[in-house]
């Protein structure tokens, strides 16, 4: 059976778990990373050198590191074709747009917010930081919204859940919860609505924040 490594407060843990789920992929996960430590332990490190999580481990001893690559992985080796990550080129490239913007532009500020925010004393945080971050990850959801508006998309690249979802969703689920003033974006808030109707999204993503 395939096993995850990774605490389940983990934004990379929770999408991993979340796919699973849309996927019926059965799983065992450990508990790694944070106070629970394990990752600089060096049955750990020979699997991800990076000691991060998550890392999956299948059967055979094969592991692989970075969820993003693991969900490609998971889609082409459990349900190859799906349209989580759809094999014609075009729309394949849309979904991994998303993914890739995930990682690259949107996780710096997400995570300035998340991490000032939520697991920092009030007393030891920089508001200078945390506005900035909140004024960049603004205008990068404004991307998404647009996006979800102009094309009329139940989600991020059409009428089918996709990777780009699964990416993106851990983060909108924090975005529309964080302590902080946003303005309005409709579609956005309606594809929040859309994912919470999904089980695997209520039980892995839409969870207090910690």
């Amino acid at each position: 059976m395939l096993k995850i490594w990774g605490r389940t407060s983990s934004s990379n843990v929770m999408k991993l778990l979340w796919l699973c789920e849309e996927l019926g992929i059965p799983f065992d996960r450990v508990d790694a990373g944070g106070t629970f430590g394990r990752t600089q332990e060096a049955a750990y490190l020979a699997m991800n050198p990076n000691a991060k999580v998550p890392t999956i481990e299948e059967p055979d001893g094969y592991s692989l590191w970075e969820s993003n690559s693991i969900c490609r992985y998971l889609v082409a080796t459990r349900s190859p074709g799906h349209a989580m990550l759809p094999d014609d080129p075009r729309a394949r490239g849309k979904v991994e747009r998303w993914m890739d913007w995930q990682l690259g532009h949107l996780n710096p500020p997400m995570t300035t917010l998340f991490i000032g925010l939520v697991r920092t004393p009030e007393a030891q945080r920089d508001p200078a930081a945390i506005a900035a971050a909140r004024g960049e990850a603004e205008g990068l959801w404004a991307m998404v919204d647009a996006e979800l508006l102009t094309n009329g998309n139940r989600f991020v690249c059409g009428e089918a859940l996709s990777l780009a979802d699964v990416a993106l969703g851990p983060y909108l689920h924090r975005w529309l919860n964080l302590p902080i003033p946003r303005r309005p974006m409709l579609a956005l808030e309606e594809w929040h609505a859309r994912l919470c109707e999904r089980p695997g999204y209520m039980r892995h993503i839409a969870v207090p924040l910690a």
